[in-house]
């Protein structure tokens, strides 16, 4: 077991903080909140994603605000990898929602017919970039009580927009971080609301604004779905889900980009 297994959980501290000009967490109440972990042990394993990506990223590829709406909008029930092989053209053509208004639905349904539900999702990007232009100026809005009111936009995507072009510490729930929270016991609950309520109580503060991308990254290349790979997981050993195959920790290292893009 390397030393970055050792020491004294509680004091660790991660390898990189908040994204500069990330807002401040909110505030959450200290209600005792349903998980299998103890503060500490919550604070070891983000302590260790941290160490092991210091700085996740979205894999859906994105120019601006308004690509990101889009392309998260377009991602439900399909994979980021489908996405951003239909987006690329997509975005070339129309990165504003005045360019994607004259570029029209049925470019937008060509665009992007390789996507799941395209035909629905094709309406709701001509209506999301109508609703930008009439109501709020073309610019993307920076609350979540405003996002969610733009066709096929949901609370999953206004979180992941918060985040990552706002710097908001937000928790984006998809299907990765809900089986995650459920399988291993850390923030069960029956809906996305109910996780990412309990995840925004339990997870330490300094490692809340990236929480989200370690959670979907653990789930999508280690934690898989179908069969999860607990011999590459380096929270093994504090790991209480009863799915559970190993119990040694794999090595604590930095994964180098390449291998994030490639793995899975």
């Amino acid at each position: 077991m390397t030393d970055d297994y050792r020491g004294n959980m509680k004091n660790a501290k991660p390898k990189s903080g908040v994204a500069v000009g990330s807002r401040a967490a909110p505030k959450r109440r200290a209600t005792k909140q349903k998980t299998a972990y103890s503060p500490d042990e919550i604070h070891e394993i983000f302590r260790r994603f941290s160490i092991q990506r210091p700085e996740p990223k979205g894999e859906l590829e994105h120019v601006n605000p308004f690509t990101l709406v889009v392309a998260v909008a377009l991602s439900a029930q399909a994979t980021d990898a489908g996405v951003n092989k239909a987006t690329r053209a997509l975005f070339a053509a129309a990165d504003t929602p005045e360019k994607m208004l004259a570029l029209g639905e049925d470019s937008v349904r060509d665009h992007i017919k390789t996507i799941g539900l395209y035909r629905n999702k094709a309406k709701n990007v001509i209506a999301l970039s109508r609703k930008l232009v009439d109501e709020f100026g073309g610019e993307v809005p920076r609350t979540r009580e405003e996002l969610v009111t733009l066709p096929g936009v949901g609370r999953k995507t206004a979180n992941v927009v918060l985040s990552m072009a706002f710097g908001q510490a937000t928790i984006a729930v998809d299907t990765h971080i809900l089986r995650i929270a459920n399988r291993i016991l850390l923030a069960p609950g029956k809906t996305p609301d109910e996780v990412e309520d309990r995840l925004m109580r339990i997870i330490p503060d300094e490692y809340l604004y990236r929480a989200h991308h370690w959670l979907i990254l653990h789930g999508r290349y280690v934690c898989k779905a179908r069969k999860p790979e607990c011999e590459r997981c380096v929270i093994a050993d504090i790991c209480r889900s009863p799915e559970k195959t190993c119990d040694i920790p794999a090595p604590l290292v930095e994964l180098p980009p390449q291998a994030i893009a490639a793995a899975g």
